[in-house]
């Protein structure tokens, strides 16, 4: 009779219901609760930027005692023009791979582009200015064209960019004509894209703002947690954060303290990476942004949300094709003319590589916008790295492999932790 009764209670007394680790926030108090929490997303396959940040440092380190320059201040500048036009192209490329998509025309949007811009300032005497917003326009509509064929008729991506590559090639050839190259004038807007560098004052105030503005965001920030309700940070997680914006201002001088040395900083370089910044903004402060990630984990779900699918993935095309028209508009600008071999080479496998080494999943729904600076860093200091030791384009084409196969293989174990920690 006893043991009925205490059956009895144990059915009847409520039970807690266990937490979702998910949405467990937790609270650190010491050291340890960092590194605890830090370890616990590491094992639940959010790597971060982790891993192309080792990878960076190990190639810099390697690189530099094969050969002396490869830190100098020349050597890093010049590093960080070459890799603006690829590394626009990158940056429109995530937004594609964020849908689960692939873009295969991006080189050949690019080329088309710059036979525009040629056209229009050699043969047709359009100001420079206005040819660079028709080829930057061009690149926009043809972006759209794109992104309709794919979501209004259900054509695949794949199919629809791919048959785009060789269209807009044909295009391009078209345009520039029997000679295959139109130079354009050293000393307009256009050269001017890539040949400007900023005086040191200038440099330095850039750097002040973005740490200002950073630090100012982070203030913001923390004040709406504490307006809606959220727990405030402790004392020891404010400590970290102000740690992290001492790095950030150190980095940020000291990069413009090496590029004061040669010529300072150059607004090619600014130019990708302001549109960097717009586009980690816009992917994680907006309504937009968090419809892309929406579309690109389940579109069925998305839909079934209210989400206009179809709309989503017509803009993401046409972002993808217009920052591909502004990186053909860079190549232009360095080499002062427009050929056949203007993004005709390897610049559409390089920028869809820097884009997964840099982070982004080729699964969807996972990336951001700063995997395109990491990603080209990576790229374009392997490509100076063995230049400056005189390597074949064979072993940078076999180093280059061998490093999106890591980044791949990091990306499939990541997402394959995500699910075993039920994180994505």
């Amino acid at each position: 009779m006893a043991q009925q009764t205490s059956v009895s209670a144990d059915t009847q007394a409520p039970r807690t219901p266990e937490r979702d680790p998910r949405l467990v926030v937790t609270t650190a108090h010491s050291p340890a609760d960092i590194l605890r929490a830090l370890m616990e997303r590491v094992r639940g396959g959010e790597l971060g930027p982790l891993p192309v940040l080792t990878g960076l440092i190990v190639i810099s380190i390697v690189f530099q005692a094969l050969h002396e320059r490869f830190l100098s201040p020349q050597n890093l500048s010049n590093l960080t023009v070459q890799i603006a036009a690829v590394g626009l192209m990158t940056t429109g490329v995530i937004m594609v791979l964020l849908l689960g998509e692939i873009d295969l025309s991006i080189g050949s949007v690019a080329g088309v582009s710059a036979a525009v811009l040629a056209v229009l300032t050699v043969k047709q005497g359009v100001p420079e200015w206005a040819a660079i917003a028709a080829a930057v326009g061009v690149g926009l509509v043809i972006g759209i064209i794109h992104g309709t064929i794919f979501a209004k008729v259900g054509v695949p991506a794949f199919v629809v960019t791919l048959a785009g590559l060789l269209g807009w090639q044909g295009a391009q050839i078209y345009l520039l004509g029997d000679d295959g190259t139109m130079n354009i004038s050293d000393g307009g807007a256009i050269a001017y894209l890539t040949q400007t560098y900023f005086v040191p004052a200038v440099g330095w105030g850039i750097a002040a703002v973005v740490v200002a503005v950073y630090a100012a965001t982070t203030i913001y920030g923390e004040r709406r947690r504490v307006r809606a309700g959220l727990t405030p940070r402790t004392p020891l997680e404010t400590a970290f954060r102000a740690l992290l914006l001492v790095l950030l201002a150190v980095l940020l001088f000291g990069a413009v303290a090496v590029l004061n040395q040669f010529k300072g900083v150059p607004l090619a370089f600014l130019i990708f990476v302001g549109f960097v910044v717009a586009f980690d903004l816009m992917l994680r402060k907006t309504r937009y942004g968090r419809m892309v990630f929406a579309v690109g984990g389940s579109a069925e779900a998305a839909r079934r949300a209210g989400i206009n699918v179809d709309l989503i993935r017509i803009s993401v095309f046409a972002l993808s094709s217009m920052l591909s028209a502004i990186g053909g508009v860079m190549m232009v600008s360095r080499s002062y003319s427009a050929s056949l071999d203007t993004a005709g080479g390897d610049e559409l496998m390089l920028a869809i590589a820097a884009a997964v080494i840099g982070g982004t999943s080729l699964f969807g729904g996972r990336g951001n916008a700063y995997s395109a600076l990491l990603g080209g860093l990576v790229l374009g200091a392997i490509t100076s790295g063995l230049y400056l030791l005189q390597m074949d384009a064979s072993v940078r084409y076999m180093i280059t492999a061998l490093v999106l196969l890591i980044a791949v293989i990091l990306d499939a174990m990541s997402r394959r932790s995500r699910k075993t920690h039920a994180r994505g």
